[in-house]
Parts: C-alpha cells; structure tokens; sequence
C-alpha cells in the first residue's frame, strides 16, 4: 500500500519553504557571510576581508541573504551594518557542523551535491 499521490504533493509544498531557507544557505559563499555574522554584526567591509571576495560580490550575497530575511542592515555613519535576523541560524550552522562530523567527507564525495559537483565555486 503505497501512499496517495495527493499526500505526496501536499508534503512537497509544506517543505518548499525548508528547501528554500537551505538553497538560500547553499552557496559558500552566503554561508561564509552568515558564519561571519554568527559571531557579531558586520559592515559590508568586513565581510570583504572576511570572505576575501570583491566587494560588489558580497553586497549581491548579502542582497539575496537580506532578500530571504536573514539578514538586515542598519546604517552607521556612512556605512551599513549588518546583523542576523534570526539567532537560530547560529544553532543551525552548529547542528549542520556535527552532521559533518558525523558523516566524515560522504557529504563532501556525494556525486549530486558533493565539491566537485555542478562547477561549485568559491567566487559565485
């Protein structure tokens, strides 16, 4: 007895928003941004130096990041700092690292998502 092609539908529209939230965080970039902001709100010049990227590719991750309401900004001075919006992405980031652990590099050799899957690059 297999489960009715309706349920199955349903299930998949209740977690687009889950599959969203983990694409938002997908890029190595944007997870980079937000592991900065784990520690403490940043300018926009200190998420260059952080993630060592140009300047205008980090303002387009922090735009989708903002854009998902992950992240805000607030001006200071002629600068913008930018926060966290949701304090539990610090305990996602930290249950996504003992997933890690507990897989050693499986998630990492995985043909579909793994490093050297889909032209993955540090710069996007």
């Amino acid at each position: 007895m297999g489960i009715p092609a309706a349920s199955g539908q349903v299930e998949r529209i209740e977690l687009a928003p889950a599959a969203a939230l983990f694409r938002s965080l997908g890029d190595p970039t944007r997870l980079a941004i937000v592991r900065r902001l784990a520690v403490a709100p940043a300018r926009v010049t200190d998420l260059v130096e952080a993630v060592g990227l140009a300047q205008s590719t980090v303002s387009k991750h922090l735009a989708c990041l903002r854009d998902c309401g992950l992240v805000a900004s607030e001006p200071v001075g002629r600068a913008s700092l930018f926060r966290l919006t949701q304090p539990a992405l610090v305990e996602l980031l930290g249950c996504a690292e003992t997933v890690l652990a507990a897989t050693g590099n499986a998630v990492a050799l995985c043909p579909n998502y793994g490093m050297d899957c889909c032209g993955t690059s540090e710069t996007s």
